[in-house]
């Protein structure tokens, strides 16, 4: 058994690790557990202190989420399939990824493509056409972006 004093100090100990996390930026949940458990908090004790922080508000998968689309995608201009794998690695349930990507408008996805490539077309301005498209569709498909939005939008701003 496990006295209880040392108890409270361990869940002192793990509430100021995840609020230290926590004032870094928002975090998941599976983010919160997998720095209590690299600190070699039991999964037992790790899942009751994150209860405890998402009973008061602090964490919140839905909100997580929606701040990183809103920074991944505005910022690096990465589309929804990325998007999805990111927030997957972040252990967000499924059905938060689900609702949160489907609330992206497709219009809005290919406005940020057109941008992107706007900025890129200005390091390969004096390439051969097929280098740019190249490299252009490449840049698009590392954010993300569908083979067949890559082309249409790089045809378009060249």
């Amino acid at each position: 058994m496990i006295d209880p004093v040392e108890q409270r100090a361990r869940i002192v100990a793990g509430r100021t690790i995840a609020m230290d996390r926590l004032a870094v930026r928002e975090r998941s949940r599976g983010e919160l557990l997998d720095s209590l458990a690299k600190r070699d908090f039991d999964q037992e004790l790790a899942g009751f202190i994150v209860d405890q922080l998402q009973a008061e508000g602090l964490v919140d998968d839905e909100r997580f989420a929606r701040a990183w689309v809103e920074s991944r995608s505005r910022g690096k201009g990465l589309a929804a399939s990325v998007l999805r794998l990111e927030l997957r690695a972040k252990q967000v349930d499924d059905d938060i990824v689900d609702a949160v990507l489907a609330e992206i408008d497709p219009g809005l996805e290919r406005q940020l493509a057109h941008q992107l490539v706007q900025r890129k077309l200005r390091t390969v301005r004096g390439l051969d056409r097929q280098v740019q498209t190249r490299r252009l569709v490449a840049m698009l498909a590392r954010k993300g972006y569908g083979p067949q939005l890559a082309f249409e939008v790089v045809r378009a701003e060249l």
